[in-house]
């Protein structure tokens, strides 16, 4: 059975008006929207950097103390927790599986195998652009 929702502890947290951090949260697995919708986003246009924080917003269903949470959200953590968020993404939506399992990928135009790589959070072939 798939897990859909993972909860989460912040190595440090996110350091609220109140002075106190807030760790724990949940993550959701990202559907095919959380990836292709932020494109529409000029932040991301103009930075595709950006595409990271607004992806995060979208999966991150609870925050500790943190109603709604927001790219703003998001861009106030601290790049330990960032990291660590990336990497959550990645393993809950099996970004990085290599089980090898399946024929090789082939190219559309001539056939030949072609290895996809594993791409990281923001960087799925259906929404990498131009590299």
């Amino acid at each position: 059975m798939v897990q859909i929702e993972h909860d989460f502890l912040l190595p440090v947290g996110l350091l609220g008006d109140d002075g106190a951090l807030h760790q724990s949260g949940t993550m959701r697995m990202a559907t095919a929207a959380d990836e292709i919708l932020p494109m529409q986003d000029p932040r991301v246009a103009r930075n595709p950097a950006y595409l990271t924080v607004i992806l995060l917003s979208r999966v991150i269903i609870r925050l500790d103390g943190v109603e709604p949470v927001t790219p703003k959200t998001i861009e106030s953590l601290f790049a330990a927790d960032l990291a660590y968020l990336q990497d959550l993404f990645n393993r809950i939506n099996d970004v990085e599986a290599a089980d090898g399992a399946g024929p090789p990928a082939r190219c559309p135009s001539c056939g030949e195998a072609v290895d996809p790589g594993r791409d990281r959070l923001g960087e799925s072939v259906a929404i990498r652009s131009g590299s």
